[in-house]
């Protein structure tokens, strides 16, 4: 394994590099690469080029750095989804060929805080159902889900007999969701949530936090879901104007 000489810079060769011997199973997941000193010398770069390089790879979620332990390849994640189409976590399970499921934890009557207040404006809310589940694929926990909407507009004694909310929300109070913001943030470490979704502490969790709106742009879904990301990985499609 070495680098040809060409017009990109070195780190982006090391990146492609790196790549192919993932791709065609040199690398293997879960697998501890060979040390900086070690690579670097294979490759025929500097170390410097080398840590630009996995840093990057780091952050495509491709590999984990362990402080003072080396440098492991992430399993490729099973789901992977266009973040442009708005599909419920249920629907993206089943696409894989997975079955879906739920564990439900906890339901609870909340008096919402300025801030939800805030997110569910125009419309004034007196109090939010605050729903608390993991979902399963073929019985495994892949996403921590928490849901906060009107408890008028659900029924609460019925939430633990069905797996998408998007479907109870629209059989009971007639609210179809059309489309939501997203806003999509890195999680290191969440004790709690970790050791329900039985995660490696040293892998990171993927959060989308999303307002959830009908055709006529009336908020009634505020979600915060934890996703696996050696589980799930997002892209989406841009184009230029």
């Amino acid at each position: 394994m070495s680098i040809k000489i060409d017009s990109r810079h070195l780190y982006l060769q090391v990146i492609d590099e790196i790549k192919r011997e993932i791709q065609n199973g040199t690398f293997k997941a879960k697998q501890k690469l060979p040390s900086e000193f070690q690579l670097a010398k294979k490759l025929g770069v500097s170390r410097a080029t080398l840590r630009e390089a996995l840093r990057i790879l780091e952050e495509e979620n491709i590999v984990t750095r362990r402080h003072g332990v080396g440098t492991f390849v992430n399993p490729k994640p099973i789901f992977s989804s266009g973040i442009e189409q708005l599909n419920s976590v249920t629907y993206m399970i089943e696409q894989s060929g997975k079955q879906p499921g739920s564990q439900f934890l906890s339901t609870e009557i909340l008096e919402p805080t300025e801030d939800e207040k805030d997110k569910f404006a125009p419309f004034s809310i007196s109090s939010l159902a605050k729903v608390e589940r993991v979902r399963t694929a073929d019985d495994v926990p892949v996403v921590f889900c928490i849901d906060k909407v009107p408890d008028n507009m659900l029924p609460l004694d019925r939430i633990h007999q069905e797996d998408s909310l998007f479907k109870l929300l629209e059989e009971y109070s007639g609210k179809r969701i059309s489309y939501a913001v997203t806003y999509i943030e890195p999680v290191s470490y969440h004790s709690r949530i970790y050791e329900i979704l039985k995660c490696n502490p040293e892998q990171s969790l993927l959060l989308l936090k999303q307002m959830h709106y009908t055709n006529d742009d009336e908020p009634v879904l505020y979600s915060a879901n934890f996703f696996r990301s050696d589980i799930f990985s997002f892209h989406v499609l841009r184009k230029r104007l």
